[in-house]
């Protein structure tokens, strides 16, 4: 057993000596491996004598577990070395948390001034049909507001099975990414009766050359408010009240008349930041055409109401001074993390 005590005596020694946790290892596989000195001789016990097993045998496998704890607790000791390299007062590092996209923080915030103001939310897809996104909404083929939007057609069409498409005399219909929110008005006045007030966030899409202030696609919030007595007056409060509260001031406003399809009497928003000199124009609303309540079978001379409808990102850029559009979009986390 000499030999056995001079390689107990060498591993013990290499182990004190060790100075890192990947020498510690490197001894144990020297040593405890599958072809390492101890289990060799363990091994090697199977061709011995009954005597030289019953004198070795224990006091191989003692040496064998007494070395396995030792080499654990270097490794700990070793371990700990490590740390205390380390000045363990200095504060960790602050992780980076994700955060909401600045549109949907402002989209969020208009939603819940509207909401507060009893408008419920009514969402409608993207991919929209010609009938929804013009015919309903007083804007039939070839008419020359149509020149106001350029647009995405989509290849796929259908033919026409559904009374809803009638009344434009076509036997197929064409689909496009909708170039305005107002089709969510037009599904939902069919679905459901009068009296009601929704506003409708979402994206849209229109074919036009990109610049500081233009982009391919962005973001509306459309409004509607239909009841039997439901005025411009109302609609001059409403729109008011928003503005006074989205920006925290008390703003000064104008009305100009303006022409879309789908209201009459149209009128521009425009407003003016206290001590501002200039007038910044925010939104299009009006009276709902009677040719819309009708498209929807309303009856348009006992209801009546109004529609409104802005941009998320002007509201943003008016908002927080962001000048260029693209900005939103270029996916730059430096931009994103300040909101």
């Amino acid at each position: 057993m000499s030999d056995y005590k001079k390689i107990k005596e060498e591993a013990i020694q290499a182990l004190r000596e060790a100075k890192s946790v990947e020498r510690a290892e490197e001894l144990r596989v020297v040593y405890l491996g599958r072809k390492g000195v101890i289990t060799t001789a363990l091994r090697a016990l199977a061709e011995k004598s009954i005597e030289e097993k019953r004198s070795d045998g224990p006091e191989l496998n003692a040496f064998r577990k007494e070395l396995e704890d030792r080499i654990k607790e270097r490794k700990k000791e070793l371990s700990f070395k490590g740390v205390a390299n380390f000045d363990l007062t200095m504060p960790g590092k602050k992780l980076k948390r994700g955060s909401l996209h600045p549109l949907s923080i402002v989209e969020k915030e208009i939603v819940a001034i509207f909401k507060s103001m009893n408008f419920s939310v009514a969402e409608g897809p993207e991919a929209e049909s010609e009938y929804y996104n013009f015919d309903a909404l007083n804007i039939p083929e070839n008419h020359p507001a149509r020149e106001m939007w350029d647009t995405f057609w989509l290849e796929s069409s259908q033919k026409i099975s559904d009374n809803n498409f009638k009344s434009s005399n076509k036997k197929v219909e064409k689909f496009l990414m909708r170039t305005h929110t107002s089709p969510v008005q037009i599904r939902f006045m069919k679905e459901n009766k009068p009296p009601f007030q929704i506003v409708v966030p979402g994206r849209v899409f229109r074919y036009e050359a990109t610049d500081m202030s233009h982009e391919i696609n962005f973001h509306q919030i459309e409004g509607l408010s239909i009841g039997r007595s439901i005025n411009l007056a109302n609609l001059k409060f409403i729109i008011e009240e928003f503005f006074n509260r989205f920006f925290g001031k008390k703003l000064e406003f104008r009305f100009r008349p303006s022409y879309f399809p789908f209201v009459e009497p149209g009128v521009e928003v425009d407003i003016k930041m206290p001590g501002g000199e200039k007038w910044l124009e925010v939104m299009g609303a009006g009276m709902v055409h009677k040719n819309v309540l009708k498209a929807v079978k309303i009856d348009e001379r006992e209801w009546q109401g109004f529609a409104f409808g802005m941009g998320v990102e002007r509201l943003a850029m008016l908002k927080y001074k962001i000048p260029d559009i693209r900005m939103f979009y270029a996916g730059d986390l430096r931009f994103i993390r300040q909101f």
